[in-house]
């Protein structure tokens, strides 16, 4: 029995409509991926689900008992509520009884009046009469899941722990659909993790949309493609979805090819001369009209961003050198101790969780802070162009062709002329959307919007804080050809993992307690020293000495100290992990090919059910079983 149904549903706010006639279908248990490119409507989706936008045409089927819950795109808003209030905003009616009992609560131990006692004793009489206090203890579970204080003000908080506040409202009603929009954006590493395990064991169905092709690939059951208003349904895995996609352009390519040809050859025999449109076949004719205005209705597919860097001169060798760079703030130590040296042409990672002093090392870097004790010194010649991850660089109010140009008409790049609408053109903002305001625009094209504006200073070193937040994956990807061609120096903090991965040449992570360790490559690499180092911890009775250098930077050595010699144990678990790999891969291939069978999901739900369980549960112990044969193979030489 399906959650949900969307039955021939239309938005339409222009031409092409937003949603043109789709169907969806929602199962308890899965876990939808919503992917698409920025601006095609795959939030004004998420609202529909909900309810929060009327359709214009079609039908939204839901049972009355089914609880519906979204994350939205932004961080709330900055209000003067405590964190438990704003968490059980979430619980309707039940939520307003929460927050009022204890505020009351707090009355009745300043003035324990017979007027405060009632309304207290009104409270607890709602709360017992609804069930309440079990919805208590589920705020309280999910804050301590997200490390947050239900007594901290949500004023006071930054714009990823106010995004962790909305994950706690949004899963505090345990929800039978729950929505995430654009979840891991300002969320760390160890954040995105829980979030994965948090999903994959929830209960009930979950509709995201993600950017965060790892986040994706360890969560997603069946992917959901919006294109041009309309939906397409990919069962299996991402890189199922990769595939399939790819072939069905292929295909309407062909498709489209085609149609034209036969257009073409039909327009000029219509155009021929008097004899011939005498005689001519007025079927023909009629045909011939029918295929102009099919022609007429067709939506292209929406062409690839253009990303060009204004570069500047070259900087000097060396961009910047910190010795002994020392920095507390409020007695917390953010750095100690650090000496190290950027090279031109670096591409660096700044790792580690929310809070740890990624963005405050930058600002130490360009010397906006000084240092409590040490030194930072600047190469010679250096144009920096930053971009920041709250996007303040841009006016809500101004128009998008204001934003890029001011009031003029070109704007120069790499010392060509080039006109503004042009300019927006390669990054994907058509004519009729440059005069809107900033404002009205999604995080996504907001943030293309800021690129094409920071690409057009003159630069040789690139500053990006969470560049990647809700852009598409094609754009994704398109950034990350730029990043690796750009020839200047690159500082980059962001929590895609494979983003990162793909960019960067090395990384500092901030391990805590102002440690800043230096590492060759990015996540997987910063995943895999520490992995090792825990494996020696755990299995090695007698340990070699480390050198100092060692010790202090994984980024100075590119051979470990290992085991000579495995104990009998993990020599007979080494030799049958290739099977029990083997066995595993076949037996996910079997889920698999289940999975994407046409009739799989029309089925009862109690039988596709398990079935989606099951492949997910052996594709974790899969990816387990790897991890496990890299760690004991890291201890041998």
């Amino acid at each position: 029995m399906s959650l949900l149904q969307l039955k021939n549903a239309s938005i339409i706010l222009g031409h092409p409509p937003l949603l043109n006639g789709i169907e969806l279908v929602i199962h308890p248990g899965e876990r939808l991926c919503l992917v698409g490119r920025n601006g095609c409507g795959k939030s004004t989706l998420l609202k529909v689900i909900e309810a929060d936008i009327k359709l214009d045409d079609g039908q939204r089927l839901v049972n009355k008992d089914v609880k519906i819950s979204r994350l939205p795109q932004d961080p709330p808003a900055s209000v003067q509520c405590s964190l438990f209030d704003y968490v059980a905003e979430g619980l309707a009616e039940v939520g307003e009884y929460l927050k009022g009992y204890f505020h009351q609560a707090d009355l009745v131990a300043e003035d324990p009046s017979d007027a405060n006692m009632a309304k207290l004793e009104f409270y607890q009489h709602k709360l017992d009469h609804h069930n309440g206090w079990q919805f208590e203890q589920r705020i309280q579970q999910v804050l301590t899941k997200l490390q947050l204080d239900p007594n901290q003000q949500l004023s006071n908080l930054s714009g990823g722990w106010r995004r962790k506040a909305a994950l706690a409202k949004a899963m505090a009603s345990d929800p039978d659909i729950l929505l995430l929009d654009e979840p891991t954006n300002h969320l760390d590493i160890d954040m995105i993790k829980w979030l994965e395990d948090a999903i994959n064991s929830y209960a009930g169905a979950v509709v995201f949309v993600s950017h965060d092709r790892a986040f994706i690939r360890k969560v997603a059951s069946r992917i959901i493609d919006l294109d041009r208003g309309n939906l397409v349904s990919y069962p299996g895995n991402y890189q199922a979805y990769l595939d399939q996609k790819a072939h069905d352009l292929e295909v309407e390519e062909t498709q489209n090819a085609l149609f034209d040809k036969k257009l073409s050859i039909e327009e000029t025999w219509i155009r021929q001369g008097v004899k011939a449109r005498r005689t001519r076949n007025e079927g023909r004719v009629r045909a011939l009209k029918a295929l102009r205005v099919e022609r007429s209705q067709r939506a292209n597919k929406l062409g690839k961003a253009k990303v060009s860097v204004s570069e500047s001169k070259s900087s000097g060798k060396i961009v910047f050198e910190t010795d002994k760079l020392h920095y507390t703030i409020a007695d917390k130590l953010i750095v100690e101790s650090l000496t190290t040296t950027i090279l031109r042409g670096e591409k660096l990672a700044l790792v580690g969780p929310n809070g740890c002093g990624k963005s405050t090392l930058i600002k130490l870097l360009l010397g906006q802070l000084s240092p409590t004790t040490g030194t930072v010194k600047s190469g010679s010649n250096i144009e920096v162009a930053y971009f920041d991850q709250h996007r303040d660089q841009l006016n809500g109010e101004l128009k998008v062709i204001d934003t890029i140009a001011d009031g003029r008409r070109e704007v120069t790049i790499n010392n060509k002329t080039k006109h503004v609408i042009s300019y927006l053109q390669d990054y994907l903002f058509t004519p009729d959307r440059v005069n809107s305001p900033v404002k009205s625009l999604s995080g996504g094209e907001k943030n293309r919007l800021l690129l094409a504006k920071l690409m057009l200073k003159p630069s040789n070193i690139l500053i990006l804080d969470e560049p990647t937040n809700d852009l598409d994956v094609e754009t994704l990807e398109l950034l990350e050809d730029t990043i690796s061609s750009y020839p200047g120096t690159v500082v980059l903090v962001s929590h895609d993992r494979e983003f990162v991965d793909n960019v960067v040449t090395s990384s500092y992570f901030f391990e805590g307690n102002g440690i800043v360790r230096e590492f060759v490559g990015g996540y997987t690499d910063i995943h895999n020293w520490y992995s090792q180092q825990a494996a020696k911890k755990n299995t090695q009775k007698t340990k070699l000495p480390e050198t100092k250098s060692q010790a202090q930077s994984p980024k100075s050595t590119s051979k470990e100290v290992k085991a000579k010699k495995l104990s009998y144990k993990l020599q007979l678990e080494l030799e049958s992990l290739p099977l029990e790999i083997e066995s595993l891969e076949t037996l996910i291939e079997s889920l698999q090919k289940q999975v994407n069978s046409p009739d799989f999901f029309t089925q009862d739900e109690s039988k596709s059910s398990p079935v989606l369980t099951d492949l997910a549960e052996t594709e974790q112990r899969l990816q387990q079983a790897y991890e496990r044969w890299d760690e004991i193979e890291a201890m041998l030489d």
